[in-house]
């Protein structure tokens, strides 16, 4: 009997006996062989182990072609930094976290006395590992993993809800949403979204002293979807209307993803309002109710620590506060000005001025909890202080 005889009919009889294959087939493969062979035949069933093992192997192997993903943006752990760049064109990432695309915004008048603020993205080509300009989506959200991202088209508040495959750049699949949704964002898993319904376009500007101004008090937020991502199927929950917002205040989920919440502008403090998924305000989970709206680092990946801003004992504005979450207690300061992304569970990417610069134009660094090391990631942004135009706006992404 030969190598692929004893395959067909080593098969065929594991079939018979067990329902499925199922994890671990190499290895009862092999068992099976072993119980029904005498030690003479012990060097085929091996022979018959290493066959059947490179069987089960090939489907994943040939899944992976499909992946055509620049390798530094699948590997984790390394850091791709361009200091050169303002804004980047090639990839910028450090340990799990890379910037997946960037923004930046221009205010378009309508009439004399209304506007609208329109987003352009630039998203990381996944084939070439640099940044291209999009403009076929006013809102993108990218998803853990950097597969996938859920994008709006340009008139919002949008019907319907892409799903993006980052790898090829083409919508797979839509997303048909009963109330209007101009905001999105993915749970810490991935698997859902929570996204933000208006009545109105949330990026809405009025004339004011010459400039164009966010109306404060006038937000057309109605509530939210949660959607299952796999299926696209989930409920819309009513949220009452605020005085205290800005006329864009989306949703984004708690750690856990049992709560959603958004930033309360009036608050002085950096407060944040939590809900539960029906729609109703509750209490911030115990490990979240010392974050802070204006930190986007929020909790470490292993949740011990959170970053929170500029602290009350900060040597100065280029500075930030880690604490302990569930307290509130300071544990340490960090570089950065602006804390953005957690990378691990010690380093973070922040907006950090630039030494020597008498003015304020910040650039993406890496920095450490335990060191005050900077490493440089972006050339310098500049601070553009015009009402109507926005310099770019990073987009993380853990991959």
């Amino acid at each position: 009997m030969n190598v692929e005889e004893l395959v067909r009919d080593s098969l065929r009889e594991l079939a018979d006996e067990q329902p499925s294959t199922g994890p671990g087939f190499a290895d009862r493969v092999l068992a099976f062989r072993r119980r029904r062979r005498t030690r003479r035949l012990a060097s085929v069933a091996a022979a018959t182990a290493a066959v059947v093992a490179v069987s089960v192997l090939v489907p994943r192997l040939d899944s992976g072609k499909d992946d055509v993903r620049p390798a530094g943006i699948l590997e984790q752990g390394g850091t791709s930094a361009h200091p050169d760049q303002s804004p980047p064109r090639d990839l910028i990432a450090a340990g799990n976290v890379a910037l997946a695309a960037y923004y930046t915004a221009q205010t378009d008048p309508i009439t004399k006395d209304r506007a609208i603020s329109q987003r352009t993205y630039w998203l990381l080509d996944q084939k070439t590992g640099t940044y291209e300009k999009d403009d076929r989506w006013s809102y993108v959200a990218v998803a853990p993993g950097m597969k996938t991202a859920a994008v709006l088209e340009r008139e919002l508040p949008a019907r319907r809800i892409g799903l993006l495959d980052l790898a090829t750049g083409e919508v797979e699949r839509w997303i048909p949403v009963e109330h209007r949704v101009g905001g999105l964002a993915f749970s810490y898993d991935g698997s859902r979204l929570v996204a933000t319904t208006y009545d109105d376009h949330p990026d809405v500007r009025v004339r004011a002293a010459q400039a164009w101004m966010s109306p404060f008090g006038q937000s057309s937020r109605t509530g939210f979807h949660i959607l299952d991502v796999a299926s696209g199927e989930g409920s819309w929950s009513p949220v009452k209307p605020r005085r205290d917002i800005n006329p864009r205040e989306d949703f984004a989920f708690s750690r856990d993803g049992q709560r959603v919440y958004s930033r309360i502008v009036s608050s002085r403090d950096g407060t944040q309002q939590f809900y539960d998924l029906a729609g109703n305000e509750v209490a911030a989970p115990a490990n979240e109710r010392h974050l802070r709206w204006d930190v986007d680092a929020r909790l470490s990946p292993d949740g011990r620590i959170a970053a929170v801003g500029l602290g009350t004992e900060a040597k100065d504005r280029s500075w930030s506060s880690i604490v302990n979450p569930t307290t509130g207690k300071e544990i340490t300061e960090v570089r950065g000005a602006q804390l953005l992304a957690w990378v691990d569970d010690k380093r973070l990417i922040a907006w950090e001025r630039t030494a020597g610069s008498e003015l304020y134009r910040p650039r993406l660094a890496l920095v450490s909890v335990d060191s005050d090391k900077v490493e440089w990631l972006s050339g310098p942004r500049e601070q553009n202080m015009t009402p109507d135009r926005t310099e770019w706006e990073p987009v993380f992404a853990r991959r």
